[in-house]
């Protein structure tokens, strides 16, 4: 079941779909943009590329009145493009089947900034729609300097300027072909554009299905998986055998002596290309065969606890507030484990490579084409006009394709071919190779007064990221810090970064705390909760879940349990009840009510997938995934082994939405996921009495299920 808050009554705007070719829809017509350049990323942008923050190519209109949107965000399935294509219908005052954007080309669009971070709503979006906005007012100065009218006096509506006391009508595409457009139009925005206010919007708050939506349906979208080049080879890379492995030597020869068989080797890179795929493979094959490694050292994923305690840079600092935690009514202090691991996307890293007359053009999957655009020009010494990264909307990111490895590959072997090359990586490449969300350790000490009150707070975040490492609650003094120690892995960012490690720790030992207080879970929380919107959320959770009636039962094997949160400017707050096996010790999800709560709401319906998305992925980490290795080799690098949730363990799902207009709208797509593990391991103490102090989440001597 799910529930939006303060519904808006949608717009009878034709939600139909439309394609069109691009060199079609930027034929001729109208160029406008506007954009901060801390929005845009003007100071990142490879020199040549693009235009400039003030100028470059935002919107266009064409001679038959088609309106394209530029934008240097991609769609990884998160809902970006219809988003985005909202909020330029709204400010374009036009339904938004008219709306094609193009997203991800960097010889085209501007640099937006990686799609990461939940930016892409605080940021984009009022880019796209100061954009929008922009170009509405131009036109319909346009339209009164032909009429000889004051701005007052015209409307902008489906497309067409419109003169209510003459009733003359000129379309967007009309004063795009008039011969008086102005020669500065493309290069200057007009100052002082206003935006639609939320009360006021007819587009943005609406549920849009997704633009593109047939071409996922009917298998017509080609992700960069399906990408295919005249002439194309496949290629393969050769990789090491575990981490840190060095090579010592290798012959190509057997690959070359395979007919159409294309070898090189740069260094310690080593690749081939073939006509098929699978031909690609038997060449990788046999010159794996004749590699000699030099391996090298590395821990135990059973002892990466006490390797990153022991390696965390300037030691683990102690806590500041011991003088007063001896003084204290009562004390606690507990550690919390992390594992790494992976993203798991359905579409591992892709990336098809083009060499022509000494340029290069890569198709890939990336959150960061810009980065990916930069990573090339360096890795080949090409100037930046000579690099085209292109990005399909592709097959889910989550924060792990942010680093240009697979383009880099295939440009790689598509050099030594002479002839395009499509490079997928395997799952098990991905699972071993792609960077992790990195493991941590969390050490949290705090003192209470004898009236259950806060008085200290100690919280130290041992590798994982300082990304809600500070807490929302009133602790009296407080000490949080992370500190950076040497990963064995290679690690990244991951949905919230460290997000998910810290609030899974605060909220368990939040739990903790409220036990030695003598306090309800929630109580405890509220009595040191300032924050007015974590508040409500919690609050509001509480009561949709029954919270003070259920968590006074005493079902057997059963259990219930709570965590809220906050990161990236949203709030959020999350009741489970779990069902235990006595005999196996399986934690079962029964039901999840979580009330979230971003600002204004641009698309429901989208933000509601987001925050299933969130608790669905969350469930993984929260009960089975964890990245096993042992002498730096994988354990468990396919998803037979790498248990991600399939749809049995899908719980009953009472999601809600906050609305809140008098906000400004900020990301979705990552703060919901940060409170269902806590809340699940406190589920745990409630069904059995056993605290947890490590994801994934196990009974004392229960097993990963399988």
């Amino acid at each position: 079941m799910s529930h939006y808050e303060e519904p808006v009554e949608r717009v009878p705007y034709d939600f139909g779909l439309t394609r069109r070719g691009f060199v079609q829809v930027l034929g001729a017509g109208l160029l406008v943009s506007v954009g901060a350049p801390s929005v845009l990323g003007a100071e990142r942008r490879p020199r040549g590329q693009g235009r400039s923050a003030g100028v470059a190519a935002r919107v266009h209109v064409a001679k038959d009145g088609a309106i394209t949107v530029l934008t240097g965000k991609v769609e990884m399935g998160q809902g970006a493009r219809g988003e985005l294509t909202q909020a330029a219908a709204e400010e374009l005052r036009v339904p938004p089947s008219r709306i094609t954007m193009v997203m991800g080309d960097t010889s085209i669009v501007p640099d937006d900034g990686i799609t990461a971070g939940s930016r892409t709503t605080p940021s984009t979006v009022p880019a796209v729609r100061q954009g929008a906005a922009a170009a509405r007012q131009v036109l319909a100065q346009l339209a009164c300097q032909k009429w000889g009218v004051e701005a007052k006096a015209v409307e902008a509506r489906d497309g067409t300027i419109t003169h209510a006391a003459t009733r003359r009508t000129l379309s967007y595409g009309e004063l795009a072909a008039s011969e008086d457009l102005p020669k500065a139009f493309g290069e200057a925005a007009p100052s002082g554009v206003e935006v639609t206010p939320v009360k006021e919007w007819r587009v943005l708050g609406t549920s849009l299905p997704r633009p593109n939506a047939r071409d996922f349906v009917t298998g017509a979208h080609q992700f960069p998986s399906d990408m295919a080049r005249p002439n194309m080879l496949y290629g393969k890379v050769l990789r090491p055998p575990s981490y840190g492995a060095r090579l010592v030597s290798v012959d190509l020869a057997p690959a070359k002596a395979m007919a159409g068989v294309v070898a090189a080797q740069d260094g310690s890179f080593v690749g081939v290309a073939a006509p098929t795929s699978l031909l690609a493979r038997q060449a990788l094959a046999a010159v794996a065969a004749t590699a000699k490694w030099e391996p090298a050292p590395h821990p135990s994923s059973k002892e990466i606890g006490d390797y990153l305690r022991q390696r965390a840079g300037g030691g683990v600092p102690k806590n500041p507030f011991a003088d007063e935690v001896g003084k204290a009514a009562k004390a606690l202090r507990q550690t919390y484990l992390v594992p790494y691991v992976q993203h798991a996307p359905m579409e591992t890293r892709a990336a098809v490579a083009e060499w022509a007359d000494g340029k290069l053009t890569v198709w890939a999957g990336t959150q960061a084409p810009f980065n990916y655009h930069r990573e090339l020009a360096g890795a080949f010494h090409l100037a930046n006009d000579q690099v085209r990264v292109i990005v399909p909307d592709f097959g889910g990111g989550f924060g792990g394709k942010h680093t240009g490895e697979a383009a880099v590959e295939a440009a790689r072997l598509a050099r030594a071919a002479g002839r395009p090359v499509s490079l997928h990586w395997t799952r098990e490449e991905e699972f071993t190779w792609a960077y992790f969300r990195p493991a941590a350790v969390i050490d949290i000490e705090a003192s209470l007064d004898a009236k259950g009150a806060l008085t200290s707070w100690h919280f130290i975040n041992i590798n994982s990221g300082g990304a809600a490492v500070d807490t929302p609650y009133r602790t009296g003094k407080a000490n949080c810090r992370f500190v950076r120690s040497d990963s064995p892995l290679r690690q990244g960012s991951y949905r919230t970064l460290a997000a998910t490690a810290n609030n899974f720790a605060r909220e368990c030992f939040m739990d903790e705390l409220a036990v030695a207080a003598g306090a309800d879970p929630l109580d405890f929380r509220l009595a040191h909760l300032d924050n007015p919107r974590l508040r409500a959320v919690l609050e509001g959770a509480a009561k949709r879940f029954r919270w003070r009636e259920r968590v006074k039962e005493k079902k057997p094997n059963t259990g219930v349990g709570l965590a809220c949160g906050t990161e990236k400017g949203s709030v959020v707050a999350a009741c489970v009840e779990i069902a235990i096996d006595p005999e196996s010790g399986r934690i079962a999800p029964r039901q999840v009510c979580e009330v979230f709560e971003c600002g204004a709401v641009l698309n429901p319906d989208n933000l509601l997938a987001q925050v299933a998305g969130c608790i669905l992925m969350g469930l993984g980490p929260a009960l089975r995934e964890e990245m096993a290795f042992e002498k730096g080799e994988m354990q468990n690098a396919t998803f037979r082994k790498y248990l991600v949730p399939r749809f049995s363990d899908v719980p009953e799902l009472d999601l809600h939405l906050l609305n809140r207009p008098d906000l400004p709208s900020v990301g979705g797509g990552e703060t919901p996921i940060i409170a269902i593990a806590p809340a699940i391991a406190n589920a745990v103490f409630h069904a059995t009495g056993k605290r947890v102090h490590e994801m994934p989440i196990r009974l004392p001597g229960a097993a990963n299920p399988t």
